[in-house]
């Protein structure tokens, strides 16, 4: 997979997998975003009644069902059924890796097998291994069917509209029958896409939430935005929105700073580093701890206030380039950053249009934890009071 691959093989799958986050094919991706989140936003109805609740497991759900139809084009559905055995196994497996690297003598296989959850594990991995296959598969044999046809790539379906390519779709459009990525490739990559873009996202959405939540100067400013954009327009967003909420925008890249989704980031050093007349030699694994690094107040003054006004042009001009890399930076940066923004824009901006949220947790009261990503203990907890000024 593209996150664990090194060198040539490396440069030579990420040269491969960028166009497939090309804003044309991100626009496809939209519809999606809109549609979940509009269902988000009505079930969430039901707790819009001023009592406390976490918000993390149902924008989880709603993330869950977005990234699995744009990734794999097969609707999971987790939302209407959040016991599945696969949506059980996603959340379950990210636990058991997170155990795993936090217990020393887990870590050796012999000693996994012998005295840890190993079975378990391997259970949840073939769950999801066995529901990804079954999707390339089925897609496969749907694209060769389609190639022999002779079909276009931009057919339509049975409405007239343009048929949407899943991420899976055009990874097997790059794969020449399995001389540049064969099935396991395929899996892999698509896993990937699966386990990092559901989480991420959802904890980054429920993080910035609870900030909005927190500061109603801030959440009618947003409301504002909104406003000015949908007023007379309908539900779904469109990119020319998504280009036009760029306050909305600073206050997630605002939420990013404080509570990055990956608070640690690992490199190998290929070649030695001087830093403050100290030489760190080739070779040295160095963690960059993006939480601590977003809080440089050289960089940002006042660290622990939360001011979307940071990300306006005239207040980015002079920052360093490398004080805030909530999606890593260089070469290897997320893939998927922008992907993910839109999810982002599109989920917040769906919610805020209809309800205002209060978070009932103070920041100093937050107990913040450092799995795989940067997580509450107790939740996000909030109330949800229904809009009277509701937009489309």
């Amino acid at each position: 997979m593209i996150l664990l691959l090194e060198g040539d093989k490396w440069r030579s799958r990420r040269k491969l997998l960028t166009p497939a986050f090309h804003f044309k094919i991100l626009d496809d991706f939209l519809e999606v975003f809109n549609k979940h989140s509009q269902k988000l936003a009505r079930r969430l109805q039901a707790k819009a009644d001023g009592e406390p609740f976490d918000i993390v497991q149902d924008i989880t759900l709603c993330a869950l069902d977005a990234i699995c139809e744009t990734a794999m084009g097969r609707s999971l559905n987790a939302m209407d059924d959040s016991n599945s055995e696969y949506v059980k196994a996603v959340t379950r497996i990210g636990y058991l890796v997170q155990q795993r690297m936090n217990i020393p003598w887990y870590q050796p296989n012999i000693l996994y097998r012998l005295i840890g959850p190993a079975k378990e594990h391997d259970q949840c991995l073939k769950i999801l291994h066995d529901f990804t296959n079954d999707v390339i598969k089925s897609r496969r044999k749907a694209f060769q069917e389609k190639k022999k046809q002779g079909r276009a790539d931009n057919e339509t379906n049975s409405s007239g509209q343009k048929k949407k390519l899943a991420f899976l779709d055009i990874l097997l459009e790059y794969s020449e029958n399995g001389a540049n990525l064969s099935d396991r490739d395929l899996q892999e990559e698509v896993d990937t896409f699966m386990f990092e873009g559901h989480d991420t996202t959802s904890v980054a959405a429920a993080w910035i939430l609870h900030l909005i939540g927190s500061h109603p100067d801030i959440q009618e400013k947003i409301f504002e935005e909104q406003r000015s954009v949908f007023l007379d327009k309908g539900q779904f967003v469109t990119m020319e929105d998504l280009r036009q909420l760029k306050y909305l925008e600073n206050c997630i890249k605002e939420g990013l700073r404080l509570f990055p989704s990956v608070p640690i980031i690992a490199r190998e050093l290929k070649e030695d580093v001087i830093i403050n007349n100290y030489t760190i030699p080739a070779g040295t694994n160095v963690d960059i701890i993006t939480y601590r690094l977003h809080r440089d107040p050289e960089q940002f003054p006042n660290p622990e206030i939360f001011d979307p006004d940071r990300f306006l042009p005239e207040n980015c001009k002079y920052r360093h380039p490398y004080a805030y890399v909530p999606f890593s930076a260089g070469p290897r940066n997320c893939i998927g950053q922008k992907f993910a923004m839109m999810e982002a824009k599109t989920l917040m901006s769906t919610l805020l249009r209809h309800y205002r949220i209060e978070s009932v947790t103070k920041r100093e009261d937050l107990k913040v934890t450092a799995d795989l990503i940067l997580r509450s203990e107790d939740g996000i907890i909030v109330r949800l009071f229904p809009r009277k000024d509701t937009l489309p």
